[in-house]
């Protein structure tokens, strides 16, 4: 019985020691470098995935004159190079997708840049994927963690550094059209 006891001790050690900690600090909440694709601090994008040094292709421009754009996605940067999280900054808003992410059970976002519209949501058959999207007029930032880390709170992350891209990648976009206005 002692041997059996001191078998099973030993298994349950090895087990955990083999489980890796989930680093539990919050995100920045305020965006300094490094970054990855020029907005993105890497700190923030490393806690939210649990992968250091991520492969990431891609870049986002600031919207100057109506004109922002960019696809930036980070990797895993070992083994089968699935992706962690994709942002897209384009020209394709409107408030109806927004609201079809609240049809679909999403949260509304608190206002992150004025005039702006955003929610996210969970993906219910994936625990760590959440999106996010916020237009302001024409502009639109959809921001995807694809894989986050379990033990983490997935949703709080991308929330969190949403408010952290948002403000300095629609900054300068043009004027909302009618159907983006908050309210009523």
């Amino acid at each position: 019985m002692a041997s059996q006891l001191a078998s099973a001790l030993a298994l349950l050690t090895a087990c955990q020691q083999q489980a890796p900690a989930v680093d539990m600090a919050a995100l920045p909440s305020v965006a300094s470098p490094p970054y990855i694709c020029g907005h993105i601090p890497k700190r923030a994008a490393e806690l939210m995935t649990g992968t250091h040094e991520p492969i990431v292709v891609g870049f986002l421009n600031e919207w100057r004159n109506g004109v922002g754009y960019g696809t930036c996605a980070a990797y895993e940067p070992t083994g089968e190079r699935a992706q962690l999280l994709h942002v897209v900054l384009d020209s394709g808003g409107a408030r109806g997708q927004v609201d079809e992410y609240l049809k679909d059970g999403g949260h509304l976002l608190q206002e992150i840049v004025t005039r702006g519209y955003g929610a996210y949501i969970t993906d219910p058959e994936r625990e760590t994927r959440v999106a996010a999207l916020v237009v302001m007029g024409k502009a639109r930032l959809s921001v995807e963690l694809v894989r986050g880390v379990k033990g983490r709170d997935n949703a709080a992350d991308l929330v969190a550094l949403v408010k952290l891209i948002a403000p300095r990648l629609l900054a300068g976009a043009a004027s909302p059209s009618p159907d983006t206005k908050t309210g009523g």
